[in-house]
């Protein structure tokens, strides 16, 4: 008698807000009886069996082949190479705007601890001794400022010596004097002494951040034996487990002395994949590598961009873990393979895409001028974004979205800020580059520029001319060892090292826990194969 499989597929479901499409996971059972015909059932006719036996072979073949193509089938996006040919012009205009953007962390860093300013005047006027932000620095901001030190030491903008004293200043400062708890950093620190402002917490994500400088400049200054052994210590001090504050796999936003850990945790798709790689690649206190897996993904779609995110996200939350950790050519072993690379750059066109659908509203949004992310406003700052838009939208543009996607999109990102460059001119560029906002529907300029924002300018630029940061960043053996840890792997134009579909299908055909992912097209797919297979 045939033998009956039992198999179950996979689905989708699909939760509309406003024009956006949200994708979701849905398991279902669905029986199909798949029928095994051996050799031995096969009756004594040489002819019939060698015709059968080709049917087999053909119908096994085409249904590979089958699995192949759907596992293909997520669109794909031209990411951009170590290297990308510019133009003369366009070479010139990053020049400019990048060695701008370094002035900031050159001049706005305390001498003797090394932290970066918060933010500073555009025009690189000292603020008065009465301003909120004067000698308010940023950990986040000093880990871009640690980067782009070596960035300015590798393009001649200052003397390699002098760049090598700054990051031993700041290294030495974060190793031996600063203020953390269990090796975890505040998130505003005065700048001269690294004492706690503004009741700021020790925040996660602003020590990873900071650590993706102190291990970019151990690996750039990888022959000071200072260097690398003060970055070592900074790191490996870090007690990753410590903040999963009783969670086994997710970690905490942060902690504060009067009231202990932030309830709130990493657990959806956001700017973390930094802070999570480092936890699972510490040689001293790893994070299970499960932790990975942990958290919930979320597809939207919008136009004709489907890409994980979270409802209304700033555009920075899809940049930042860039800048440093290189995922071009890494995907997720596990269905839909998941590219986070390619994933920023279908987050960045769908967002200049949504920018110009406010249009009608804002008309200073057009192809060339647009951009939405956490910033300045003229009501104070915020932490707007979409799609689907945040009801605080006024028509403010802010540059570094733009900027920060150079290393994605770099035929946009680069139409984007030269076209507001050439009209708006020094009204909105200055001493530190761009300023941190603007809006062209009334006329507000920022005065201000914001560390975190003029740094991933800085570093996207550099990684789409260069690819310099991501290189240094990666030659940590901890961060490609965790990324395998993770469940990544390596893919080569379109082929992947390992075949699609091995270990995705149980022998009762179900995904085993935690590996399932949401699927990044809006269309139901359901793989079906006999008992066993791992094709």
């Amino acid at each position: 008698m045939p033998q009956k499989s039992h198999l179950a597929g996979v689905g989708t479901i699909l939760v509309r807000v406003g024009s956006c499409d949200f994708v979701d996971r849905h398991c279902f059972s669905d029986e199909r009886t798949v029928h095994e015909v051996t050799r031995n059932s096969l009756p004594p006719n040489s002819t019939f069996e060698a015709k059968l036996l080709r049917s087999l072979i053909l119908t096994r073949l085409a249904a590979s082949l089958l699995l192949i193509t759907v596992a293909f089938s997520i669109p794909s996006y031209p990411q951009t190479r170590t290297t990308r040919s510019l133009s003369e012009q366009d070479e010139a205009f990053l020049e400019d705007l990048s060695k701008r953007s370094f002035l900031f962390f050159w001049e706005q860093a305390d001498p003797e601890t090394g932290l970066v300013a918060d933010r500073a005047r555009a025009n690189g006027v000292p603020y008065n001794k009465d301003h909120p932000s004067v000698n308010i620095a940023s950990s986040a901001a000093t880990g871009f400022g640690l980067t782009a030190l070596c960035i300015a030491s590798d393009r001649g903008w200052v003397d390699r010596k002098a760049a090598r004293d700054r990051v031993l200043t700041t290294l030495r400062f974060y190793a031996e004097r600063s203020p953390h708890e269990h090796g975890w950093f505040y998130h505003f620190v005065d700048r001269k002494t690294g004492e706690r402002r503004w009741q700021s917490e020790i925040s996660t994500i602003d020590t990873a951040l900071l650590l993706g400088g102190v291990l970019t400049a151990r690996q750039y200054f990888r022959r000071d034996r200072e260097i690398v052994r003060l970055a070592t210590l900074i790191y490996e001090r870090v007690d990753f487990p410590w903040m999963l504050a009783a969670n086994s796999l997710l970690l905490s936003h942060g902690w504060k002395p009067e009231s202990g850990f932030i309830k709130h945790t990493w657990n959806h798709y956001s700017e973390h994949a930094i802070l999570q790689l480092l936890a699972i690649g510490s040689p001293t206190h790893p994070v299970n590598r499960g932790a990975w897996q942990a958290w919930q993904r979320l597809r939207l779609t919008f136009g004709d961009y489907t890409y994980l995110t979270f409802p209304q996200a700033p555009l920075f939350v899809h940049q930042y873990s860039h800048a440093w950790v290189d995922f071009r050519n890494q995907e997720e072993s596990w269905y839909p393979y998941t590219n986070y690379f390619e994933n920023s750059v279908k987050a960045t066109l769908a967002h200049r895409e949504f920018c110009v659908s406010l249009s009608d509203k804002f008309p200073g949004y057009t192809e060339n001028v647009w951009g939405i992310t956490a910033s300045d406003s003229a009501k104070g700052y915020r932490a707007w974004g979409g799609p689907p838009p945040t009801p605080d939208i006024d028509g403010t543009v802010v540059p570094c979205a733009a900027g920060g996607s150079l290393m994605f999109t770099p035929g946009i990102s680069l139409a984007a800020l030269k076209t507001m460059h050439e009209r708006w001119g020094d009204r909105i560029y200055d001493h530190y580059g761009f300023v941190d906002a603007f809006n062209p529907n009334n006329g507000w300029v920022n005065p201000d520029v914001i560390g975190i924002d003029v740094g991933i300018t800085l570093i996207s630029a550099e990684n789409l001319r260069t690819g310099n940061v991501w290189r240094w960043f990666m030659l940590n053996k901890e961060i490609p060892r965790a990324m395998q840890l993770a469940g990544f792997r390596k893919v080569w134009r379109g082929v992947r090292t390992t075949r699609p579909m091995r270990h995705r299908i149980s022998q009762n055909g179900v995904f085993p826990p935690g590996e399932g992912d949401v699927y990044s097209s809006v269309h139901p797919v359901t793989f079906f194969a006999p008992s066993g297979a791992t094709c």
